[in-house]
Formats: C-alpha cells, sequence, structure tokens
C-alpha cells in the first residue's frame, strides 16, 4: 500500500502476531505464580516471600541484562535479539515444566525465562518503528503490549484453576509446552525489516547507540518520563507479584484473587486498544498519560480498601484499564521525545526504572505489612502518594517535536 510517497506492507501483521505470541508466553511464565502464592509455597514448603522470588527473579535479571539486549536489538535487529528471547522462553519454559517439582531448578528455569525477558520486551517500539508508519505507532505498539497484558492475564487467570484441575506439576509443564510452539512459531515467521521503510527517509534516521544512550540521559522530557515509569511500571509490578496476598486478609479466596487480577489485566487489554489508538488519531501524547495516571490512582484506591467482592472487581478493572494503557503511548511518546536515539534504547530505560521500583516496591510491601493480620494496606498507601506525585509529573510533560512535525506524512 503507497502512503505518501513510501510503502507500507501487510506483512507487518503478521511481523506483530507472531511478535505478539512470544511476548505473552513469556509474561504469562513470569507471573505463573502470583495468584498462587499460598498454595505453592505449601506444595514446595517455602514461604510466601520464596515464591515472590520466582516473580522477582525476573526484575532482578532485566536489571542486569536490559541495556545489553537494547544494544543487541539496536545493533543485530529484531530477528536475533527477540530470537534469543524466544529460545530462551521455550527451552526454560519447557525445563520449568520437567523440573516441576523441585522449587531450586524451578528457580534457575525462571531465572533462564528471565534473561530472555528483555529481549523481548526492549524491543516493542522497534517492531513498531520498523514495520509500521508513523501514523500507527502507537497503535503497534499498544498492541505489542496488549500481548503482553494477555499473557499476564492467562497467567493469573488460569493459573488457580489449572491448579486445583490438574496439579502444579502438569499446569507448569502445560505452559512449557505452549511456551516451545511460540518460539518456533516466531523463528518461522519473523522478519527483521520490510523490503522498503514504512516511512520517508527523515523519519528513519536513528543515532548510534551509545551516542543514543548519552542522548537520552540528557533528555529532560525523558528524564520525567523514567520518574513516571518508576512509579506507574512499579505499583503494577508490585500489586500483581502480591495480588492474593494484598485481598487475602480481607477474606477472598485464590480464585477470587485470580479473577481481580485477571480483571486488571483485561482492563488493560481494552485499554491499549483504546488510548493508544486515540493518540495516534489525536497526534497527542501528554493528555492521554495524563487521563491514565488519574484513573489508575482511582483504581488503586479501590483495590486498597475494597471490602466486596463486586468492588474489587471494578477497581481491579479501573487499575488496569488506566496504568496499564499508559505503558505503550508513554513507550512511544518517549521514543519520538529522544529522537534519533534507537527506540530499543528509549524502551529499554524505561521498563529498567519499572524494574527497579518493582523489587524496591515489592520487598516494601512484604517488610510493612501489619505483622498481625498481614494487611498490605499501610504499604498501599504509600504507593498511592508515589502515584499522586506520578499524575503530577505527568502534567510537565510536553509533546515530542518529532509528532508534531510528521503531520499527515507519518
Amino acid at each position: 500500500m503507497e502512503q505518501n510517497g513510501f510503502k507500507v506492507y501487510g506483512y507487518r501483521w503478521i511481523m506483530l502476531v507472531v511478535f505478539m505470541f512470544i511476548a505473552a508466553m513469556n509474561q504469562l511464565l513470569w507471573i505463573t505464580f502470583a495468584s498462587i502464592t499460598g498454595d505453592a509455597a505449601r506444595y514446595y514448603r517455602v514461604s510466601d516471600l520464596s515464591i515472590a522470588v520466582l516473580s522477582l527473579s525476573f526484575m532482578l535479571v532485566y536489571i542486569v541484562v536490559s541495556i545489553p539486549a537494547s544494544w543487541v536489538i539496536d545493533t543485530y535487529g529484531i530477528r536475533v535479539a527477540v530470537g534469543i528471547g524466544a529460545a530462551l522462553t521455550g527451552l526454560f519454559g519447557l525445563l520449568r515444566g520437567v523440573w516441576a517439582p523441585n522449587y531450586t531448578l524451578v528457580l534457575v528455569a525462571q531465572i533462564g525465562i528471565a534473561v530472555g525477558q528483555p529481549f523481548i520486551l526492549n524491543a516493542v517500539t522497534t517492531v513498531a518503528a520498523r514495520w509500521f508508519p508513523m501514523r500507527e505507532r502507537a497503535t503497534a505498539a499498544g498492541l505489542g503490549s496488549l500481548s503482553l497484558y494477555v499473557g499476564i492475564v492467562a497467567g493469573l487467570a488460569l493459573t488457580p484453576y489449572l491448579t486445583i484441575q490438574s496439579g502444579i506439576g502438569d499446569m507448569l509443564l502445560a505452559y512449557g509446552i505452549v511456551s516451545v510452539i511460540a518460539a518456533v512459531v516466531f523463528f518461522a515467521a519473523a522478519r527483521e525489516r520490510p523490503p522498503t521503510p514504512p516511512c520517508p527517509p527523515d523519519q528513519e534516521a536513528r543515532s548510534l547507540v551509545l551516542d543514543g544512550l548519552k542522548q537520552t540521559l540528557r533528555n529532560k522530557g525523558f528524564l520525567l518520563l523514567m520518574l513516571i515509569f518508576f512509579v506507574g511500571l512499579g505499583v503494577f509490578n508490585a500489586v500483581t507479584t502480591w495480588i492474593e496476598d494484598i485481598v487475602r486478609p480481607r477474606g477472598f479466596s485464590i480464585t477470587q484473587a485470580g479473577n481481580a487480577g485477571g480483571l486488571m489485566i483485561v482492563g488493560g487489554i481494552i485499554g491499549a486498544l483504546i488510548l493508544p489508538a486515540l493518540s495516534d488519531h489525536y497526534r497527542k501524547r501528554t493528555p492521554f498519560l495524563v487521563l491514565a495516571l488519574a484513573g489508575a490512582t482511582v483504581g488503586l484506591v479501590g483495590i486498597t480498601y475494597a471490602t466486596s467482592y463486586w468492588l474489587l472487581l471494578v477497581a481491579s478493572f479501573v487499575l488496569g484499564f488506566s496504568l496499564l494503557s499508559s505503558g505503550p503511548v508513554g513507550f512511544q511518546y518517549g521514543a519520538e521525545v529522544t529522537y534519533p536515539a534507537p527506540e530499543g534504547t528509549s524502551n529499554g530505560l524505561l521498563l529498567l526504572m519499572g524494574q527497579i521500583s518493582g523489587i524496591a516496591f515489592i520487598l516494601g510491601m512484604d517488610s510493612f505489612k501489619s505483622p498481625g493480620t498481614g494487611s498490605m494496606t499501610p504499604p498501599l498507601m504509600a504507593l498511592i502518594g508515589l502515584m499522586v506525585i506520578g499524575l503530577l509529573l505527568c502534567t510537565r510533560l510536553r509533546e515530542a517535536k518529532t509528532l508534531m512535525a510528521a503531520g499527515t506524512n507519518g
């Protein structure tokens, strides 16, 4: 299809779908234990915190691997970089199922999957930029992020039911088999780039990786965005990791915890379909980021204090719809405000901030929960305060010049 002197190809959607499949599976493997923390702790005869470490390991590994993964993405391209992530996801996803009865070996497998995560996650905006015109990039990034949410909602919602029906061992093995299928599909169908760029030449050029990193870290708007991601993504990682422990003291079951976590991600899926598309349509990023952070703050308040099941579900949906829909818009804003830095660099730095804060928030929530009841209301109140700060920071963001200059050419 010709668009204003350049061509976009229908295969871009196939490329996006195969990327989404492996990305979804990687996130499902990350969040597997969040909604069955208590059952898993009894199965492995370890503490709740030891089960949380299975998710926490992804964040720890991400801090170490993120920058090298972004360098591989920007230097060697999508097929090599995401291929590394796909191979590690398939291999260690299957080994985790084989090693299911042994906690130590399961942790080793989790670390193997975690090494592959940044090679996949950091490539979301690179896939969008390499295959899609400017006018579709937030939408493509939104769909890429949506796949992450689909994987998380499957992990949160399906795991309790599969555990009850088949046991933890069979559940992990089933997930491992599907992860191998996702890796094979990626290697069979993925392509590096279309025959010709999907944008004018002035929107394609990118600086070298190290130069781009220096430019990015000197950009005041991007530094502000990093602080916002530090809060927002950290809150998301902490709430999803501790979802059962958050609601258990109020009498909710593991299936109700899984449903609440799942509905949070369903809200994020719907939001990722709506907000990025609206952002592309109106060629604005910052108003949607402000709106999303405001809604997420309200949703977090609801999760903190809800005592009825229906209110918990509503609050979970609102938090997911608002917070997760802001991710793809924020990633695209970061790529635009730091142009011509490589997309993998800006994407990786934003995710890195969320992993650092996720570790801090997860450990902090466990440390400051009420000793007698195990209630996590006190640390959740602190997170609400941080969300308000993040909202105030959002109001100081300014639109990227590249988005405004693109006009009708993208």
